[in-house]
């Protein structure tokens, strides 16, 4: 396959222009021009520029409007507005199963885990969502709801969120045995 970074007019141009030495001065001037256009050309990819890091805050807005991103908040860092970005085709294809809530939550608060109401034995029609993320407080409880019922199917309602910590705690013991032999002489 041909890389359109490396392609020179001259080496497009039939044999009997490439002799005549006129039109090959001019197709290799034209070299630099063309390297400069398909610069500009990539420039205008809008993803190829988010993969790389080089849109702003303004334009990934922009961008989730467009694309119909079903959780968007404009005060989320930038890391979170491209990744969701990337994901959003496939959130609206997986929408309503336990992963794309899942893929959401990773993405918004860390890690979480879905589980449906057969599987703790809850209501049909039921799921919880477990997280070990300490940042998923009172005060985002409702950014997270927001979130996880953007992507939850109509006929799932979420039950319960439940916040698994993680503590390490060093914990000493010790154990003493001591055998011997009481022996009583009168």
């Amino acid at each position: 396959m041909t890389n359109i970074d490396q392609v020179s007019i001259y080496d497009l141009l039939p044999p009997n222009a490439q002799a005549d030495p006129t039109v090959s001065a001019a197709a290799r001037s034209l070299d630099s021009h063309m390297r400069e256009l398909t610069q500009m050309a990539k420039d205008l990819s809008f993803y190829r520029r988010m993969l790389e890091g080089r849109i702003t805050d303004a334009e990934a807005d922009e961008r989730a409007w467009q694309d119909h991103v079903d959780f968007w908040d404009t005060s989320l860092p930038l890391e979170q507005k491209i990744q969701l970005l990337l994901k959003s085709k496939e959130f609206h294809r997986s929408k309503g199963t336990p992963g794309a809530i899942e893929d959401l939550i990773t993405i918004l608060f860390g890690e979480g885990k879905v589980e449906e109401w057969f599987e703790y034995g809850g209501e049909p029609g039921y799921y919880r969502v477990t997280t070990n993320n300490p940042e998923v407080t009172l005060d985002r409880a409702q950014e997270f709801y927001r979130a996880v019922e953007s992507v939850t199917r109509l006929s799932a309602h979420l039950e319960e969120v439940i916040l698994s910590q993680t503590e390490s705690l060093q914990l000493y013991h010790g154990a003493g045995v001591h055998v011997s032999e009481y022996i009583l002489i009168r």
